[in-house]
């Protein structure tokens, strides 16, 4: 059976239903909401479903290139009832971090030297992941463990490759597209470098992040830095 493009208002029956297969689906990811590993749900803007039709798609069939799964053994009620569920959690009431935003965002600027890497609303470098809108994309857990634990989750999308040619020439990056005749890298300068395969001597694809873990960070720094990046959501 097709699922309506534009869900309909929620009985409490739909809401019980749809809270129970979220808990059995998808809380130990999404937590409560914004306190998960996953993408953060409490929000009016949800990057991967601006839409009704979108957040169905979502729900059941996951997104491609990602830790998001496609729902398995889900009934079509069952996935509208999840959707009209996580757009009542949208309406919730966000998780307050720990920390100071303020004090993170110099963490961020400074000691973290992280716009090194990173770029936020246009400011910063490109060699990582855009933070501009993290916070809406990953709750206060799972930011948590992206600075402490980062090999545990690469961000698809930024691979690290090295490439050696035949005749010695050494290219690492960022793996921009790949297929069975070439591959494509951005290095740390920005620069793209397009290299045929049959003109390479390795090429060695690193599974383990370049971002360093910031376990040397105190407790206290470590909060400021998650407040900061959890309030990034998207708006100028």
């Amino acid at each position: 059976m097709a699922l309506a493009q534009n869900l309909p208002p929620p009985t409490e029956a739909d809401l019980k239903g749809g809270e129970a297969a979220y808990q059995f689906h998808c809380a130990f990811c999404h937590g409560k909401g914004d306190d998960g590993m996953a993408a953060s749900l409490v929000s009016p803007r949800l990057p991967h479903a601006p839409s009704d039709s979108a957040l169905l798609n979502v729900i059941r069939n996951g997104i491609p290139g990602s830790d998001m799964p496609a729902a398995l053994g889900m009934t079509d009620t069952e996935v509208r009832q999840v959707a009209q569920f996580v757009r009542r959690l949208a309406q919730s009431a966000r998780q307050k971090a720990p920390g100071d935003p303020r004090r993170g965002e110099q963490i961020y600027l400074g000691k973290g030297n992280c716009a090194s890497c990173h770029m936020i609303r246009g400011s910063g470098e490109r060699l990582g992941p855009d933070l501009s809108d993290i916070g809406a994309r990953r709750g206060l857990a799972g930011l948590r463990a992206s600075l402490v634990e980062p090999d545990a989750s690469v961000t698809p999308g930024f691979v690290m490759v090295r490439a050696t040619t035949a005749a010695g020439r050494q290219v690492s990056g960022i793996r921009v597209n790949e297929n069975t005749f070439s591959i494509q890298i951005r290095d740390a300068g920005g620069r793209f470098h397009s290299l045929r395969k049959s003109d390479l001597k390795d090429l060695d694809r690193d599974a383990k992040s370049s971002m360093p873990s910031y376990k040397t960070l105190s407790p206290a720094e470590l909060d400021d830095l998650v407040a900061y990046l959890y309030s990034l959501r998207g708006e100028s």
